[in-house]
């Protein structure tokens, strides 16, 4: 019997990162994924992808700490012998607040998680996946739109994701890895509420061509397809999944 195919998805426990999981062990892979604290949605989307049929490996991770990315990609490792491919969907939005109105430890913050800890990811899986592997970065559409007057910080750390993708991306074409990353936009998660702003996909979907916020569901189809064989001559792609905004 031919081995499944092993993919690390950070951020996995809920939101996008969640329903990344969930279809890739529908689809027939195996799965392991960190989580920031809520164990018991962590918890929930272990389940539903052992339902599937997947091998799971769920872990506590904070991605801005160097040890726990390493300590991750070690026990993944350890678990399944392989990894083929990465997802980085772990991410914050820091709080509300304008470049005036926001502090050098926001931005910090931000960045240590959004970015640094993205870098660290990838370079721990390039050292581990083989020729065919592949890395989807989940950034936003903010990195285009600019989050001005909400989450300018956010929206200058997935403009850094952006650039690391495409770099990236020609830096592993040697090895035979493709990156690309998914650039989600005005999505119904619990992101928003925890950034304080509850109503905001409500509030925004007159701004939408297509009039409605996205799924999480369908953000996670766009990762899947990037990560298949379909998408085997994509790679330094940034693919909106924003309903046109």
């Amino acid at each position: 019997m031919a081995e499944r195919t092993v993919v690390l998805v950070t951020g996995g426990g809920r939101g996008i990162g969640a329903a990344v999981v969930r279809l890739a062990a529908r689809r027939g892979w195996d799965v392991a994924f960190t989580y920031a604290g809520n164990a018991a949605r962590a918890a929930e989307t272990e389940a539903a992808a052992r339902d599937a049929g997947a091998q799971v490996l769920a872990m506590q991770a904070d991605v801005a700490d160097p040890r726990a990315v390493a300590a991750t990609f070690a026990a993944v490792e350890a678990r399944f012998g392989r990894l083929d491919a990465l997802v980085n969907n772990a991410g914050i939005t820091g709080p509300k607040a304008t470049l005036r109105e926001s502090t050098d430890a926001v931005w910090e913050q931000v960045f240590r998680t959004n970015v640094l800890g993205l870098a660290a990811c990838c370079r721990e899986a390039l050292a581990r996946l083989p020729a065919g592997g592949a890395i989807v970065n989940v950034s936003s559409r903010a990195s285009q739109i600019g989050g001005g007057g909400e989450w300018i910080h956010y929206a200058a750390s997935k403009g850094a994701v952006d650039t690391l993708t495409i770099g990236l991306a020609k830096e592993a074409a040697a090895q035979g890895v493709r990156v690309n990353a998914v650039n989600p936009g005005l999505i119904d998660t619990e992101l928003h509420a925890m950034a304080g702003m509850p109503d905001r996909v409500a509030r925004m979907s007159a701004a939408v061509p297509m009039a409605r916020g996205g799924s999480a569901e369908e953000v996670a189809e766009a990762v899947l397809w990037l990560l298949s064989d379909a998408a085997s001559y994509v790679t330094g792609a940034l693919l909106p999944v924003s309903g046109g905004r």
